[in-house]
């Protein structure tokens, strides 16, 4: 007879052995994060890059020096970079910004299950189109 511990350690036990079966990682965004990755819908893939000297100066001369969409939170532009670039790009995206990701907190799990509803969102739209 076997069953599963669902306690800390997830454990399977069989009438032979004990065998630890791997943790299954969050793989859900809340909303906070969801709403990041609806935001960036809108961003272009140009502003991942930090502002070149003429975008600065026509800033200053326009009034919009040092305004961007970055976020001051490190987790959570990890999530719009990975985001923006999944909406322009689908799952072709530099391997290091997908470490960057996973290096922010994220699980490859989250990274999944956001480039797929990007991934159905973006299909739907060009159906729609």
């Amino acid at each position: 007879m076997a069953y599963v511990d669902f306690s800390n350690q997830m454990t399977v036990q069989t009438g032979l052995q004990q065998v630890a079966a791997p943790a299954v990682p969050e793989e859900r965004l809340s909303a906070l994060e969801w709403a990041v990755v609806a935001l960036a819908r809108r961003d272009r893939v140009a502003s991942l890059k930090a502002p070149g000297a003429l975008s600065i100066a026509l800033g200053k001369v326009f009034g919009s020096a040092g305004r961007g969409p970055h976020l001051a939170d490190p987790r959570l532009e990890a999530l719009r970079r990975i985001a923006v670039l999944t909406w322009h790009k689908g799952f072709a995206i530099p391997a290091r910004e997908v470490d960057r990701f996973v290096s922010a907190g994220f699980s490859l799990g989250q990274y999944e299950t956001l480039a797929t509803s990007i991934g159905i969102s973006r299909t739907q739209r060009g159906a729609a189109a």
